[in-house]
């Protein structure tokens, strides 16, 4: 009898070793939660301008690799897709023009399928078609000089044979136009693309927190060490934030503005945003900016849009293009925001003028 009790009381006292140990390593590994996750930063050109890139969460070796890799998706793409440096695009357009099928490049194809969706959705505002009209404009260069207006004549010749992304016809990887005023031009988007394929790549490698910021614009997935990315939104002057957003997991903020691409002619600027129905930069709207949960390419494609649809179109077009954080800056300067904006944004002139725009599908039936 005492032996049965003597080793039910072993039994025991192990139990509460195993217990305490188990506390132990519980209240170790709670103490490891709370210390600082690693975040790698770096900084390097690329598109005409600086990109920042951070990596949260991964050993320093492995994030340096991991954005070294990134450096050189970014680089292939500004030297595939970009003003100035863009020989391949030149090259595809030369044999869009001819009217013939060509085999287009496969890193290409998936821009090219998602640029005609997001074309239709856009009612034809987002048109990566209309490169005759950049070049008209003088705006095909990353640093445009001062140039003359074009005459209304040569832009009406444009207009009159409208090029538009339903003339292209893909067929595998067999390209072909059957307008030959066709022109792609995919600077709107092609730092978005870039960023999409980045962050694709850096999910490959098991990153799931992860930063890259082109010119202000940003794309982003997971957060910084358990906390939101604060993402500013831009001034439609170009200079400051009108705005803070707290972000986490997957999403991207594009912003369109005349600040961009442009040059000055007695007074006035001409940019890169040009309205296909008019074949004339785009002057309803100061700027656009949205935020979309999930990839680059719909926020840049949408931001552009909306700038181009103007302060009484841009609800309709959001809505069709699934956009639910979008914020248009008009003329006067006022601000037009979705109510999903609206409730996220921290705004940091509180006294600007701001009014609500609900989507068309999400207004009440009017009382008679």
């Amino acid at each position: 009898m005492h032996a049965n009790l003597y080793k039910q009381l072993q039994l025991t006292l192990r139990k509460l070793q195993l217990a305490a140990i188990a506390l132990i390593i519980a209240s170790l590994m709670a103490a490891c939660d709370t210390t600082e996750v690693p975040v790698y930063t770096t900084q390097f050109p690329a598109f005409g301008t600086a990109v920042d890139l951070s990596i949260v969460g991964i050993q320093r070796e492995r994030a340096a690799a991991a954005a070294a890799a990134v450096e050189r998706d970014l680089l292939f793409f500004e030297q595939a897709l970009y003003a100035n440096n863009a020989g391949r695009m030149l090259r595809i357009n030369e044999q869009l023009a001819r009217g013939e099928p060509f085999a287009a490049p496969p890193s290409l194809i998936p821009l090219l399928i998602r640029s005609q969706t997001l074309y239709t959705q856009s009612d034809g505002l987002f048109n990566p078609a209309i490169g005759r009209f950049t070049r008209l404009w003088g705006l095909d260069h990353t640093h445009p000089a001062s140039e003359t207006p074009p005459g209304q004549a040569a832009i009406n010749a444009l207009l009159a044979v409208q090029p538009t992304m339903d003339d292209l016809h893909l067929d595998g990887l067999l390209l072909q136009s059957d307008n030959p005023a066709v022109q792609l031009d995919f600077d709107a988007v092609a730092t978005a693309y870039a960023m999409d394929i980045a962050i694709d790549a850096l999910r490959a490698q098991s990153v799931r927190s992860a930063l890259i910021n082109i010119g202000g614009d940003v794309r982003a997935i997971g957060s910084r060490s358990g906390r939101a990315w604060r993402l500013p939104v831009p001034r439609a002057s170009g200079t400051g934030v009108i705005g803070i957003l707290d972000v986490s997991g997957d999403a991207s903020l594009f912003t369109a503005s005349s600040q961009g691409r442009n040059f000055v002619y007695r007074g006035e600027v001409y940019h890169s945003v040009i309205d296909p129905r008019t074949g004339r930069p785009a002057d309803a709207a100061a700027s656009a900016s949205v935020l979309h949960e999930g990839d680059a390419l719909t926020a840049a494609a949408a931001a552009n849009a909306l700038m181009i649809a103007g302060p009484q179109d841009w609800p309709r077009i959001a809505a069709q293009m699934g956009i639910r954080y979008a914020l248009l800056i008009d003329n006067a300067g006022q601000l037009q925001l979705t109510p999903a904006m609206a409730e996220l944004i921290e705004l940091l002139d509180t006294k600007v003028e701001q009014i609500i725009r609900v989507p068309p599908e999400d207004e009440s039936p009017s009382t008679p």
